[in-house]
Protein backbone atom coordinates (compact mmCIF):
# COMPACT_ATOMS: atom_id res chain seq x y z
CA UNK A 1 0.00 0.00 0.00
CA UNK A 2 1.12 3.38 -0.62
CA UNK A 3 0.33 5.28 2.09
CA UNK A 4 1.30 8.77 0.56
CA UNK A 5 -0.93 8.39 -2.44
CA UNK A 6 -3.76 7.29 -0.24
CA UNK A 7 -3.45 10.11 2.45
CA UNK A 8 -3.44 12.57 -1.30
CA UNK A 9 -6.49 10.87 -2.87
CA UNK A 10 -8.10 11.45 0.95
CA UNK A 11 -7.27 15.01 1.18
CA UNK A 12 -8.19 15.85 -2.65
CA UNK A 13 -11.65 14.39 -1.88
CA UNK A 14 -12.18 16.35 1.27
CA UNK A 15 -11.18 19.77 -1.06
CA UNK A 16 -7.61 20.33 1.31
CA UNK A 17 -4.97 21.62 -0.04
CA UNK A 18 -1.71 20.45 1.08
CA UNK A 19 -1.46 23.47 3.19
CA UNK A 20 -4.55 23.47 4.60
CA UNK A 21 -3.61 19.84 5.79
CA UNK A 22 -0.90 20.57 7.28
CA UNK A 23 -1.79 23.20 9.23
CA UNK A 24 -4.39 21.13 11.22
CA UNK A 25 -1.67 18.96 11.49
CA UNK A 26 1.05 21.53 13.04
CA UNK A 27 3.42 20.28 10.02
CA UNK A 28 4.94 22.07 7.26
CA UNK A 29 3.48 21.73 4.09
CA UNK A 30 6.76 20.50 2.14
CA UNK A 31 6.27 17.30 4.79
CA UNK A 32 2.49 16.76 3.61
CA UNK A 33 4.38 17.03 0.01
CA UNK A 34 7.19 14.96 0.45
CA UNK A 35 5.02 11.93 2.18
CA UNK A 36 2.28 12.24 -0.54
CA UNK A 37 4.88 11.20 -2.99
CA UNK A 38 6.09 8.75 -0.91
CA UNK A 39 9.37 10.33 -0.04
CA UNK A 40 9.27 10.19 3.59
CA UNK A 41 7.01 8.59 5.84
CA UNK A 42 5.28 9.56 9.33
CA UNK A 43 5.74 8.27 12.59
CA UNK A 44 2.77 6.43 13.93
CA UNK A 45 1.93 9.44 16.35
CA UNK A 46 2.59 12.07 12.55
CA UNK A 47 0.13 9.46 11.09
CA UNK A 48 -2.58 9.54 13.75
CA UNK A 49 -3.18 12.92 13.88
CA UNK A 50 -3.28 13.22 10.07
CA UNK A 51 -5.92 10.53 9.75
CA UNK A 52 -7.60 12.45 12.25
CA UNK A 53 -7.85 15.31 10.24
CA UNK A 54 -9.06 13.91 7.52
CA UNK A 55 -11.78 11.82 9.21
CA UNK A 56 -11.01 8.13 9.92
CA UNK A 57 -8.19 6.37 12.00
CA UNK A 58 -5.81 3.48 11.62
CA UNK A 59 -7.95 0.46 11.61
CA UNK A 60 -10.14 2.24 8.56
CA UNK A 61 -7.07 3.55 6.35
CA UNK A 62 -5.66 0.17 6.79
CA UNK A 63 -8.17 -1.99 6.23
CA UNK A 64 -6.54 -4.29 3.06
CA UNK A 65 -10.09 -5.11 1.62
CA UNK A 66 -9.57 -4.16 -2.25
CA UNK A 67 -10.89 -1.27 -3.66
CA UNK A 68 -14.10 -2.96 -5.89
CA UNK A 69 -13.50 -3.07 -9.63
CA UNK A 70 -16.12 -1.13 -11.75
CA UNK A 71 -14.55 -0.79 -14.73
CA UNK A 72 -14.05 -3.39 -17.41
CA UNK A 73 -11.97 -4.16 -20.39
CA UNK A 74 -11.64 -6.95 -22.87
CA UNK A 75 -8.64 -8.28 -20.81
CA UNK A 76 -11.25 -8.63 -18.04
CA UNK A 77 -13.24 -11.24 -20.05
CA UNK A 78 -13.74 -14.25 -20.19
CA UNK A 79 -14.87 -16.37 -23.13
CA UNK A 80 -16.69 -20.13 -24.07
CA UNK A 81 -17.19 -21.55 -26.93
CA UNK A 82 -19.22 -24.36 -28.12
CA UNK A 83 -20.73 -25.34 -31.09
CA UNK A 84 -22.02 -22.75 -32.87
CA UNK A 85 -22.28 -20.36 -29.72
CA UNK A 86 -20.15 -18.14 -27.60
CA UNK A 87 -20.46 -16.78 -24.61
CA UNK A 88 -18.42 -13.76 -23.05
CA UNK A 89 -18.67 -13.08 -19.58
CA UNK A 90 -18.63 -8.96 -19.27
CA UNK A 91 -17.32 -8.98 -15.71
CA UNK A 92 -15.34 -11.61 -13.98
CA UNK A 93 -16.49 -13.51 -11.05
CA UNK A 94 -20.32 -12.07 -11.52
CA UNK A 95 -21.47 -15.31 -10.28
CA UNK A 96 -20.91 -13.72 -6.82
CA UNK A 97 -22.82 -10.72 -7.34
CA UNK A 98 -26.51 -10.15 -7.79
CA UNK A 99 -26.69 -10.33 -11.46
CA UNK A 100 -24.81 -11.50 -14.63
CA UNK A 101 -24.25 -9.59 -17.62
CA UNK A 102 -23.05 -11.49 -20.91
CA UNK A 103 -22.47 -11.16 -24.47
CA UNK A 104 -24.52 -14.09 -26.28
CA UNK A 105 -23.54 -14.69 -30.25
CA UNK A 106 -25.39 -17.60 -32.04
CA UNK A 107 -24.53 -18.38 -35.48
CA UNK A 108 -27.46 -19.44 -37.95
CA UNK A 109 -29.36 -21.96 -36.53
CA UNK A 110 -27.70 -22.30 -33.42
CA UNK A 111 -29.30 -22.43 -30.36
CA UNK A 112 -28.86 -21.87 -26.66
CA UNK A 113 -28.79 -24.30 -23.76
CA UNK A 114 -32.42 -25.19 -22.32
CA UNK A 115 -31.91 -23.66 -18.75
CA UNK A 116 -34.34 -25.20 -16.16
CA UNK A 117 -36.75 -22.84 -14.17
CA UNK A 118 -35.40 -21.08 -11.51
CA UNK A 119 -35.84 -17.56 -9.33
CA UNK A 120 -34.61 -14.35 -10.72
CA UNK A 121 -35.62 -12.73 -14.01
CA UNK A 122 -33.49 -12.20 -16.95
CA UNK A 123 -32.96 -9.30 -18.97
CA UNK A 124 -31.79 -9.56 -22.91
CA UNK A 125 -31.01 -6.99 -25.73
CA UNK A 126 -30.79 -7.68 -29.61
CA UNK A 127 -27.44 -5.97 -30.49
CA UNK A 128 -28.10 -8.09 -34.01
CA UNK A 129 -29.44 -10.34 -35.76
CA UNK A 130 -32.89 -12.13 -34.96
CA UNK A 131 -33.37 -14.50 -32.56
CA UNK A 132 -36.62 -16.65 -30.81
CA UNK A 133 -36.84 -16.96 -27.29
CA UNK A 134 -38.56 -19.81 -26.14
CA UNK A 135 -40.54 -19.93 -22.98
CA UNK A 136 -42.50 -23.43 -22.11
CA UNK A 137 -44.01 -24.00 -25.13
CA UNK A 138 -44.61 -20.01 -26.06
CA UNK A 139 -41.92 -19.15 -28.77
CA UNK A 140 -41.50 -14.77 -29.21
CA UNK A 141 -39.29 -13.89 -31.93
CA UNK A 142 -37.43 -10.22 -30.61
CA UNK A 143 -34.76 -8.45 -33.81
CA UNK A 144 -32.06 -6.23 -33.90
CA UNK A 145 -32.63 -3.26 -31.30
CA UNK A 146 -35.61 -5.19 -29.61
CA UNK A 147 -35.56 -6.53 -25.66
CA UNK A 148 -37.07 -9.30 -23.58
CA UNK A 149 -37.35 -9.46 -19.83
CA UNK A 150 -39.37 -12.45 -17.89
CA UNK A 151 -39.19 -14.33 -14.89
CA UNK A 152 -37.79 -17.53 -15.49
CA UNK A 153 -40.46 -19.64 -14.03
CA UNK A 154 -40.55 -22.54 -17.02
CA UNK A 155 -37.58 -24.11 -19.11
CA UNK A 156 -36.22 -21.62 -21.59
CA UNK A 157 -33.78 -21.38 -24.36
CA UNK A 158 -32.84 -18.65 -27.33
CA UNK A 159 -32.46 -20.00 -30.83
CA UNK A 160 -30.91 -18.07 -33.84
CA UNK A 161 -33.80 -18.15 -36.52
CA UNK A 162 -32.41 -15.74 -39.12
CA UNK A 163 -29.54 -16.09 -41.60
CA UNK A 164 -26.90 -14.15 -40.25
CA UNK A 165 -25.25 -14.25 -36.61
CA UNK A 166 -27.33 -13.07 -33.39
CA UNK A 167 -25.65 -11.01 -30.83
CA UNK A 168 -27.19 -10.05 -27.56
CA UNK A 169 -26.53 -8.93 -24.10
CA UNK A 170 -28.46 -11.25 -21.80
CA UNK A 171 -28.38 -10.52 -17.95
CA UNK A 172 -29.52 -13.10 -15.96
CA UNK A 173 -30.61 -12.17 -12.00
CA UNK A 174 -29.47 -14.44 -10.24
CA UNK A 175 -26.67 -15.68 -12.39
CA UNK A 176 -27.10 -18.92 -14.22
CA UNK A 177 -24.95 -19.00 -17.12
Amino acid sequence: MKIGEKIRRMRMRLGLTQEELANRCELSKGFISQLERDLTSPSIATLIDILESLGTDLKTFFNDTDQEKIVFSKDDFFEKHSEGTSIVWLVPNSQKNAMEPILYTLQPGAESEEDNPHEGEEFGYVLSGRITLVLGDNAYKCGKGESFYFKPTMPHFIRNHGKQKAELLWVSNPPSF
